[in-house]
C-alpha cells in the first residue's frame, strides 16, 4: 500500500527534487567524500627502467595466461576429436595446441632470438 502511494505521487510532490544549487552542493560533497575515503599514495620511481621492466613482466604474464588457456583448449579439442573420430577437428586441435605452446613460451622464445636472456 505504501509503495503504491509513493509511485502515484505527482512530479511536484517528490521530496528529492534538487535545484541547481542543490545539485552543485551534492556534487561537491560527493567529490570531497571520495577524496577523503579513497586516498591514493603516489610514489615516484627511483629507477624508471625498473618500472618499464615491471610493466614488461606484467604484460608477459598476461600473455602467458592467454597461452595456457589456448593450450588447455587445444588439449580439449584433441581429446574430443579422438572421441568423435573427426580428422579435421584433430588437426584444428593440434594447431591450437601448437599455438598455445608458442604463446605460452613467447618470452623465452624472444629471449633466445634476441639473446637478451643472459645478463
Amino acid at each position: 500500500m505504501l509503495l503504491n502511494q509513493f509511485f502515484k505521487r505527482k512530479k511536484s510532490e517528490h521530496p528529492t527534487k534538487l535545484g541547481k544549487k542543490g545539485k552543485l552542493g551534492f556534487a561537491l560533497y560527493a567529490a570531497l567524500a571520495a577524496a577523503v575515503c579513497f586516498p591514493l599514495a603516489v610514489f615516484a620511481a627511483s629507477d624508471p627502467l625498473g618500472a618499464i621492466s615491471n610493466l614488461s613482466d606484467f604484460i608477459f604474464a598476461l600473455i602467458r595466461a592467454i597461452g595456457l588457456i589456448l593450450l588447455g583448449w587445444g588439449v580439449v579439442q584433441v581429446g574430443l576429436s579422438f572421441q568423435s573420430h573427426d580428422p579435421s577437428q584433430r588437426s584444428q586441435g593440434f594447431l591450437t595446441l601448437a599455438g598455445g605452446l608458442v604463446v605460452t613460451f613467447a618470452k623465452e622464445i624472444l629471449d633466445l632470438i634476441t639473446g637478451g636472456g643472459t645478463p
